[in-house]
Formats: structure tokens, sequence, C-alpha cells
């Protein structure tokens, strides 16, 4: 079996996504709604990637939007494990924003997720 450690690292999971009209708010930046449900995403896809069994969002941790990202941007969300414990996992997602006509790219949304590790029964089971 793989350490912990390799198994981290093989589990990163970055996806690229175009910001389109409906995506975005009446403010034509990306709805937060929206924000959210791609980092659940990436982190559901993270943490099976990690465990290799089916997981749940348990929660979420705060979850920073510091700057708008303005339709016609692409979004980079990079999901990376953060902590493992007996049932459960903690995946760190951000999300960055990207010009599509210049080099220019920030971070814009930073949040944690919980996962728990379920069996067919969905009762908690060792994550690892």
């Amino acid at each position: 079996m793989a350490s912990i450690e390799n198994r981290i690292s093989k589990s990163e999971t970055r996806i690229f996504k175009a910001v389109f009209p409906n995506t975005t708010n009446h403010y034509d930046t990306l709805f937060g709604g929206t924000a959210l449900h791609m980092m659940d995403e990436a982190a559901f896809i993270c943490a099976t990637r990690f465990s290799r069994k089916k997981v749940v969002t348990v929660s979420t941790d705060q979850i920073d939007f510091t700057k708008s990202i303005p339709q016609g941007s692409f979004v980079e969300l990079v999901a990376h494990v953060e902590k493992v414990g007996n049932t459960s996992c903690i995946v760190r997602v951000e999300i960055f924003k990207e010009d599509m006509y210049s080099e220019d790219r920030e971070l814009a949304v930073a949040g944690r997720f919980t996962f728990v590790a379920i069996d067919d029964d969905k009762k908690p089971i060792s994550i690892l």
C-alpha cells in the first residue's frame, strides 16, 4: 500500500472552467453558490481519489471569497487533502481566477471540506 503522503500527492485534483453568463450573478461575477458547487465537486473527486471509497461531504469550513471572478475569466480549482483521520479527511480547495487574454492570475476563493468514508449502509468506515 502506498504511503499516506504518496496517496495525498497522487489525489491532488485540478479542474479548469470558463465563467460564462449562466454562472454569474447580477454583477456579472461568478455566483457564490456556483463557486461552492464547483468546490464541493473538486473536493469530492480529490477525497475519492485519495481513499478509493464512497465518501460524503459532512461539513465545510470558512469559505473565503477574497476576489470577485468576472464573467469571461478562466478558473482553476485546486483540491488537495490536508488532514486524514480514522473515517474522514479534510480537503482544501482553492479557486484561482485567470484573465483569458493575459497571464494575470490570483487566488480568489478558498475553503475546506470534510468528507467521511461510508459503507453500503451509509455507516462510517475507515478512510484508509
